[in-house]
């Protein structure tokens, strides 16, 4: 979910639907199997000797190194946009020696542009192509992607809310928890007429924030984004469509689970300090006077919350261009950037490919930034995290005594 956006003005629809009827009409369909098919054999041989780099000398490692993706996982990405990238706009997608790039290239010049944060200069001279076709064929991509790769982003249905449940209770030891939350900020720079109190942080980087809720295995199941980096993480959520629906009961709405002390826990996820603790968001105690129970809780909460934190982690090193400076963005694009580099993430773990070492980053996604800390305190939230503590520490005395 995005802040809403501003209706264009008559004079700018009228223009904006003349220009899509001529883009309409100069549209012609090309072969698919056309263009570039030695696309990976002309990339290779100029970029696999790169001074200094840390290229793999193996070609499928190699590939994940470039483009995040085993050659299997890029051609299921191909298949899923091709329809859409199959049509050659008006100006044309050709290299410096006039062919025309076929899918499998424009995905990868796309791909590459996210996955490095390189200049489009840069990523066109290793494709052999210019800086606006670069920029051309990863908008097209990032559309396509986004309306084409829903379904690997999604809130999980029963069934599979349910093996989070179990995953998370053998994991970590907290019944009915099911996801983990918290928030990163893409960070900007911005022309002068842009600049606002709203878009600079408390570190006075101009950013935008991104609120991300994962499954047991970091896979992002909500996504929000598009909202100033001035407000904290606590505000991003009350604007959330995820508060919303938790209030109106339409999600962590599943059955109450009976704990064996007899009381019974409805479904919850967890998020650090910087969140409200509600009854269905619980976060840890606050650090001071802590009792020897109270911190085996919050040790195993901080263990729960750390796969939302690693999931950044891997989503900022695997896609650079999030993790890097942007130059003047479009905020009303940027959020499918981030939307984009987040449904790439999970098809990554959805196909069961395993992440080049180089890409989790070191450290938090967020370096150089304090945690921030939320004073607000549900009474049932409260209620609920005892319940919580009172559970676990009731299991490490069974545990104990065996």
């Amino acid at each position: 979910m995005a802040p809403p956006k501003k209706s264009k003005s008559k004079k700018t629809k009228k223009n904006s639907k003349k220009l899509n009827k001529t883009k309409t009409a100069s549209v012609a369909p090309t072969d698919p199997k056309s263009g570039e098919s030695d696309w990976w054999d002309s990339f290779w041989a100029k970029n696999s000797s790169i001074p200094g780099g840390l290229i793999p000398s193996n070609e499928d490692e190699a590939f994940k190194y470039f483009f995040r993706v085993s050659k299997k996982t890029f051609e299921y990405i191909c298949s899923l946009v091709r329809e859409d990238l199959v049509s050659r706009p008006p100006s044309g997608l050709i290299n410096i020696e006039g062919r025309l790039l076929s899918v499998e290239k424009q995905v990868a010049i796309a791909l590459r542009r996210l996955a490095s944060g390189e200049s489009q200069v840069s990523v066109g001279i290793a494709f052999g192509v210019g800086q606006s076709t670069v920029s051309q064929v990863t908008w097209r991509f990032i559309e396509a992607l986004e309306e084409r790769a829903k379904h690997h982003l999604k809130w999980p249905d029963s069934s599979r809310i349910e093996e989070i449940k179990s995953s998370f209770e053998a994991l970590f030891g907290l019944p009915s928890c099911c996801g983990a939350i918290d928030a990163t900020h893409i960070i900007m720079t911005l022309p002068a007429v842009q600049t606002s109190d709203d878009w600079c942080d408390q570190e006075n980087n101009y950013s935008m924030l991104v609120q991300g809720i994962v499954d047991h295995e970091m896979r992002f199941i909500d996504i929000v984004t598009g909202w100033p980096g001035g407000m904290d993480v606590s505000r991003l959520l009350n604007f959330s469509g995820f508060l919303k629906l938790c209030e109106a009961g339409q999600r962590l709405n599943g059955n109450m689970r009976t704990l064996a002390e007899g009381v019974k826990l409805r479904e919850y996820i967890v998020g650090g300090a910087g969140y409200p603790l509600l009854q269905w968001l619980i976060t840890p105690y606050e650090n001071n006077g802590l009792s020897a129970s109270m911190s085996d809780f919050c040790a195993m909460h901080e263990a729960a919350r750390s796969l939302a934190v690693k999931a950044f982690l891997q989503l900022k090193g695997g896609w650079r261009i999030l993790n890097k400076v942007m130059w003047r963005p479009d905020k009303r694009k940027l959020p499918s950037v981030i939307l984009v580099c987040c449904l790439l993430h999970n098809i990554i773990i959805d196909s069961g490919d395993q992440l080049h070492p180089d890409v989790a980053l070191s450290g938090h996604h967020d370096s150089g930034y304090g945690e921030q800390f939320c004073k607000q305190v549900d009474p049932m939230g409260k209620t609920m995290r005892e319940k919580l503590h009172t559970h676990l520490q009731h299991n490490k005395e069974i545990a104990t005594a065996k």
